[in-house]
């Protein structure tokens, strides 16, 4: 397979050479009789620039395969398969948790974790009261008391929790190309973390994650660090690395708060800066998410963390059962999920904002999109207090306290799907004592759309979909998402 490929390639290289070297050449012009038997004939002097290309060409395809450019020796199985697309068994999720929390954390892990499908790995401080088939396997930690911890009122299982990254490390598990580290309460969308590693070569170091959403909470730590609850990602070529230098690093960091503190302070010792992907949702945050949620950015959604301190994603289910709707429309279209669509009504003068899998809201009138693309703050800051001004890492808009200021909006009832599209349902959130409207009279809304494939380019450089209002009936309105052309602007046109 491989000797096919790369005979393929040197044909492709061949055929774009300059015309100097693959055009045949004009015959030279006619020597001096002295020297007539020094010059090669037309032919053999096409033989020998064949030759000679062919030569140069086996050359630069060894120097581009040559592991001599990467911080560590890549075995034959590495160099085979460097090109081949990332996969879900190439991905080793590693989950740190406890004894005292894995029983009323485990519903977490069960959700996002599937043993046919998913790499992961559980470790525990000491062995679990009770652990099932349906949670990833459980790893007891090593002993760390010989490393100091001087964070006052800290906690010292921050330690432990770091070197959960030399222990997944120093396990050899095969064929893995990128390491996930979380906490147990961290629900990880497993399609859309392979997806967007994928963008990336596992070959060279990558530490890839998301600050917090609090200005304050990077102020306190860094702005450049992967908070751990929302996840990170190290390639495997850093992970080895770092696995090597880690418990060197831990006798300097004593002093800090948290785990991924520590491994911060390590990466960037090693001269390695944070590569940001927005999806990893750290959540320092209290209450009601939806206005995040509403207005997701186009990154995939790769995790949430910190559900236990936030209301249910739904209304009238408790936290699991909320995530659990979440995730059953993230699985038949995981690209998709909270991707922020808008359409306009022009005839009715409404504005619809799609949160794909998650909510609709309906507006009267017409909502420029920009407004649409700021964060509604319906949510509380990490830290409590009175004199506490919640600050973050992202434009926000109030929130109006009056239930009938609000927008109309309808929450994600079900998801089905066949060859061909993708249809969602949703309903109608009553809300009681307010002014009858046109808006008020509607009672679902059907949003019919394709699987959204993109390929790695186009993850490179998303672009948002438009969408069509359809004729519908007074209490059912249907609304189409689409690829927007190429010179669509997503506005109402007047």
């Amino acid at each position: 397979m491989m000797f096919h490929r790369r005979k393929k390639e040197q044909q492709q290289s061949t055929s774009t050479l300059p015309l100097s070297q693959s055009s045949p050449m004009p015959p030279p012009p006619p020597p001096s009789s002295a020297a007539t038997t020094t010059f090669l004939r037309p032919s053999s002097f096409k033989s020998f620039l064949l030759i000679l290309s062919l030569l140069l060409n086996l050359y630069l395809l060894l120097i581009l395969w040559t592991p001599s450019s990467y911080p560590y020796p890549l075995s034959p199985s590495t160099v085979i398969t460097r090109f081949s697309l990332t996969t879900r068994r190439h991905i080793l999720f590693a989950v740190a948790s406890s004894s005292l929390s894995w029983p009323r954390r485990q519903s977490y892990l069960n959700l996002w974790y599937s043993p046919n499908t998913t790499r992961a790995l559980a470790f525990l401080d000491s062995p679990p009261p009770n652990t099932t088939t349906t949670s990833p396997p459980v790893i007891i930690s090593g002993e760390a008391s010989r490393f100091p911890y001087t964070f006052p009122g800290g906690l010292r299982s921050a330690i432990r929790v770091a070197r959960v990254v030399k222990e997944a490390v120093d396990r050899n598990e095969t064929d893995v190309r990128w390491f996930v580290f979380g906490d147990d309460d961290t629900v990880f969308f497993v399609e859309n973390v392979v997806r967007v590693l994928a963008k990336y070569d596992h070959n060279r170091w990558y530490y890839l994650g998301s600050n917090s959403e609090s200005y304050d909470q990077n102020e306190k730590y860094s702005f450049e660090m992967a908070f751990g609850g929302g996840g990170f990602a190290i390639s495997y070529s850093l992970a080895r690395v770092l696995a090597r230098v880690l418990d060197s690093c831990l006798k300097r960091y004593g002093h800090l708060y948290g785990s991924d503190s520590r491994i911060y302070s390590c990466i960037a010792e090693l001269g390695v800066g944070l590569t940001h992907e927005p999806g990893f949702h750290q959540l320092d945050m209290r209450g009601n998410l939806f206005g995040m949620l509403a207005a997701h950015p186009l990154s995939p959604l790769l995790s949430l963390h910190h559900l236990d301190a936030l209301d249910p994603l739904f209304p009238d289910m408790n936290r699991t059962e909320a995530l659990k709707h979440l995730i059953a429309a993230a699985n038949v279209d995981p690209a998709r999920i909270l991707q922020q669509t808008v359409c306009y009504d022009r005839s009715n003068s409404l504005t619809f904002s799609v949160s794909w899998g998650f909510a609709v809201q309906v507006f009267q009138g017409n909502e420029l999109l920009p407004d649409l693309l700021t964060v509604q703050k319906t949510f509380t800051s990490w830290r409590r207090g009175s004199k506490v001004y919640a600050n973050f890492m992202f434009n926000t808009r109030d929130y109006p306290r009056d239930p009938c200021k609000r927008p109309s909006v309808f929450f994600l009832k079900n998801v089905s799907s066949d060859k061909r599209r993708i249809w969602s349902n949703y309903s109608r959130r009553v809300v009681r004592n307010c002014i009858e409207s046109d808006v008020t009279k509607l009672k679902e809304i059907i949003v019919f759309s394709r699987k959204l494939d993109l390929s790695i380019e186009q993850m490179k450089a998303p672009r948002r979909q438009c969408c069509n209002v359809m004729p519908s009936s007074n209490k059912s309105i249907s609304i189409h998402i689409r690829e927007c052309e190429n010179d669509e602007l997503i506005s109402m046109q007047l």
